[in-house]
Order: structure tokens, then C-alpha cells, then sequence
């Protein structure tokens, strides 16, 4: 059985990236900020720029329940502060 090719894949994953950006900005607070996904280590870097405001701890007990509720499939997923 073959599987058929989304040919909105690309956008919707997009799509889907920046929503997690939002619920994280929404989180963490407001402010600048980028995502960039490294295809070969299915890590995604996200930079924040509210991150420079918070401490590591601090930011985890906010992120954390984000970052646990999405359903995205990355290996990884790296919090960056957002770096101008």
C-alpha cells in the first residue's frame, strides 16, 4: 500500500512550526523570533527573544507544558534566546 504525497506538506509543516512559535511567545512572552529546523538531526532550533528576560528554570516550567502538549515529531527541540 503506498502513501499518498500532501502536496501542502511543506506548508502545512510551516504552519504548524510557527504555531508552536505562537503558543511558546504566548507562554514566555512576547517578542522577536525565528525557528529553523536542521532536517538531518530533526532538531528544531527556536530562538525567543522574551528567553533573554528568564531564567533557564524559570523558562522550562513555562515551556515545558508547550512543548509536551505538541504532537510535532522532531528528535529535538532546542530554546535559544532570540540574538539580533
Amino acid at each position: 500500500m503506498s502513501e499518498e504525497m500532501n502536496p501542502n506538506a511543506p506548508e502545512d509543516f510551516e504552519a504548524d512550526i510557527m504555531k508552536l512559535v505562537e503558543q511558546l511567545k504566548a507562554a514566555l512572552g512576547d517578542g522577536a523570533s525565528r525557528w529553523y529546523y536542521d532536517e538531518p538531526s530533526e532538531t528544531l532550533y527556536i530562538e525567543l527573544e522574551s528567553l533573554t528576560h528568564l531564567s533557564e528554570e524559570e523558562a522550562g516550567q513555562k515551556a515545558g507544558p508547550v512543548l509536551d502538549s505538541n504532537d510535532l515529531d522532531f528528535e529535538e527541540i532546542i530554546l535559544l534566546p532570540y540574538k539580533h
